[in-house]
């Protein structure tokens, strides 16, 4: 299989350079040689991506009308909700929004599948795709996104706690900017309504969406777009102004100004200085924690800021994401293993959650690998491979199952790991996020390693 694969490489790399050039901005510029080759285990990240790619369409891809949904956006090692998970509020949700990622999830399926010209596993994305264009949770006529579905009771939701009471604006616009992003590599038909859910999502956001008092975007609003400054627990968020999720509205405005979709230049330029002037603003993307500095806030603000400095043609914004930004996650990372468990390599989500949680991993290897396609400094691509490789130790059973998190200092608990150990890997996984994030930047990695 894995000789296989590699063959498939050679075949398929021309395509993944144009499918992932969309994301990057600028195109991607191959090494050549095998000097550099030689540096990179890409039989062992590759077999990674493979895994968790078969487990999240083999495990828990589930038919819904004439489509296909994931069971749930919260799994054991086989691609079951346990009762023992049920806990989870995840565990009954499934849909476009934050960790259930069926958008984000669709298009990496997509993309793999095309990689090994494997056309079941692009029909399975693009069904999966549909589930959220044609099964309710797109408003046509306004463009606002609903996040979730409860797979018991059929309901719409908006957000992880089952309820209406409040949704996350920076993470609608992310499910934008996927469907902005996939919408290039799709039918004419399916382009044309992607592109349209895009440019109204973010004419919702930006006419809607009241600001914090800071002129920031909020962390939650309310669904008509007022604020709404609380935890999902009721109490006062300290983060309300302060979280990075809003970095997402400058991702999706400056995407359709750069396709000249749409025009939002003046926004762009007014958050990001005030971004700037506020010194980065930091706190939890992820909506149940509660940190002014998380690594991947980091990694999503020098890969949106690096993309504002391309459209505004602004060095001043380009060095402050690399200083402060790109620099800023050395803080977050694990450099040697800890307590009997692999986690060399690896980042921290932040430091009050300290778990090693992986799809802020592979976020983190996007942004490196970002700063090598614009840097040509191969100290980059190194450190996008450090994380991937680490990541690859960290699958368990038969299936390719790979876990949400690396709890290296028992910040979850035992009762969490598997086989009760101390110190370990979670034995759970979002199988369209945590599991399945990887399959980007390990794509990117290898196309940058195959000579043109």
């Amino acid at each position: 299989m894995k000789s296989k694969i590699i063959t498939y490489f050679i075949a398929f790399v021309s395509c993944f350079l144009l499918c992932f050039q969309g994301t990057y901005g600028n195109p991607i510029i191959p090494f050549n040689g095998d000097e550099q080759k030689q540096k990179f285990d890409i039989p062992t990240i590759l077999k990674s991506a493979n895994a968790s790619v078969k487990f999240a369409v083999e495990r828990t891809l589930v038919p819904y009308k004439t489509n296909l949904c994931c069971k749930s956006s919260f799994v054991d090692l086989n691609g079951e909700v346990m009762e023992s998970i049920k806990w989870h509020p995840f565990a009954a949700l499934e849909g476009p929004g934050w960790a259930a990622n069926a958008v984000g999830g669709a298009y990496e399926i997509f993309s793999f599948g095309k990689y090994i010209n494997d056309s079941s596993m692009v029909n399975k994305a693009i069904m999966l795709l549909d589930h959220v264009l044609e099964d309710g949770f797109v408003d046509y006529n306004t463009g606002f996104i609903t996040g979730y579905r409860n797979v018991d009771t059929d309901i719409l939701l908006q957000n992880y706690e089952h309820n209406n009471d409040w949704f996350c604006p920076g993470s609608m616009a992310k499910i934008a900017y996927q469907l902005l992003i996939f919408s290039d590599h799709v039918d004419e038909e399916r382009k044309t309504k992607m592109r349209s859910i895009a440019i109204k999502t973010a004419n919702w956001i930006n006419s809607n969406v009241k600001l914090a008092s800071n002129g920031w975007y909020p962390r939650r609003s309310a669904p008509d777009g007022s604020i709404y400054p609380y935890k999902p627990d009721g109490k006062d968020d300290p983060l309300f102004e302060k979280s990075g999720d809003g970095l997402f509205i400058i991702q999706l405005n400056t995407e359709l100004t750069k396709r000249g979709l749409a025009d939002y230049t003046i926004s762009i330029k007014e958050k990001t200085n005030l971004f700037i002037q506020m010194g980065g603003i930091f706190g939890s993307i992820n909506h149940d924690t509660y940190d002014e500095h998380e690594g991947v806030a980091y990694s999503v603000a020098f890969l949106t800021l690096l993309e504002v400095s391309y459209l505004l043609d602004n060095e001043a914004i380009r060095q402050f994401a690399y200083q402060k930004c790109l620099k800023g996650l050395d803080r977050f990372k694990i450099t040697e293993d800890k307590n009997g468990v692999q986690c060399a390599g690896l980042l921290i989500m932040e430091e009050s959650w300290d778990t090693a949680y992986l799809w802020e991993n592979a976020e983190a290897a996007l942004a490196y690998i970002k700063a090598f396609n614009d840097t040509k400094e191969e100290t980059f691509l190194e450190e996008a491979f450090v994380i991937l490789v680490a990541i690859s130790k960290h699958h368990h059973g038969e299936h390719g199952f790979l876990t949400e998190g690396v709890d290296w200092n028992n910040h979850v608990g035992a009762q969490h790991h598997f086989g009760g150990a101390e110190f370990g890997d979670i034995q759970y996984t979002e199988p369209l996020l945590n599991n399945l994030h990887i399959v980007e930047p390990t794509l990117v990695v290898i196309s940058l390693l195959e000579p043109k």
